[in-house]
């Protein structure tokens, strides 16, 4: 059987048979090729043997300087899509070692400490600001990640610290990080009510 018969399959539509682009080639043209570096979405159609010459012969950096040839190599390690340095966007590393995500640390690696230690050392804390363990400004002093004793010079400045960290331009506009900025503003005004009063 030679390469243009074909095995007949009962149901199956047989394409159309398009001829070799080469021209005075009578085979059929069943392998595509790109017609250039920048028509790679258009094609040449060639049978096997004039496809496979095309291909010894396309150079795709061809009319290219060493140069373009390495930023091209650069962008396609990334499937030509932006990068950032890492950390830079969404806070990076910065967000966990503040403990401020919603992930589960019960190992303390991101704290340094374990659940158990974080949470008797919070409570502790704020019993000695005389807020019960469980009330909002307890909560609020959770948030803002603050130890006592708790004034207003340290509290607006860890406040500010904060909202520097957690803007959502600051961080791509991550959606996280808008929904802890309102915790953070929320916590911030719980405090500076119980410092007022």
């Amino acid at each position: 059987m030679s390469r243009t018969q074909r095995i007949y399959e009962p149901g199956r539509k047989e394409a159309p048979i398009r001829p070799c682009d080469r021209p005075d080639c009578a085979e059929p043209g069943e392998f595509r090729a790109p017609k250039g570096r920048d028509r790679l979405d258009e094609y040449h159609w060639f049978c096997l043997d004039h496809v496979r010459e095309y291909n010894k012969a396309w150079n795709y950096y061809a009319g290219m300087s060493q140069d373009e040839v390495e930023a091209d190599t650069r962008r396609d390690t990334t499937w030509q899509r932006p990068t950032w340095p890492l950390g830079a966007r969404a806070g990076g590393y910065r967000r966990y070692a503040r403990g401020t995500t919603s992930i589960h640390d019960g190992f303390g690696y991101f704290t340094g400490d374990d659940e158990g230690e974080t949470r008797q050392r919070r409570n502790g804390d704020a019993r000695a600001t005389g807020f019960h363990p469980s009330s909002p400004e307890a909560h609020a002093m959770e948030i803002m990640e603050l130890d006592a004793p708790l004034n207003l010079t340290g509290l607006k400045a860890r406040y500010k610290e904060l909202v520097k960290l957690h803007h959502p331009d600051a961080n791509g506009g991550d959606k996280l990080a808008e929904e802890r900025l309102k915790d953070i503003n929320e916590a911030y005004a719980t405090l500076k009510k119980a410092i007022a009063a």
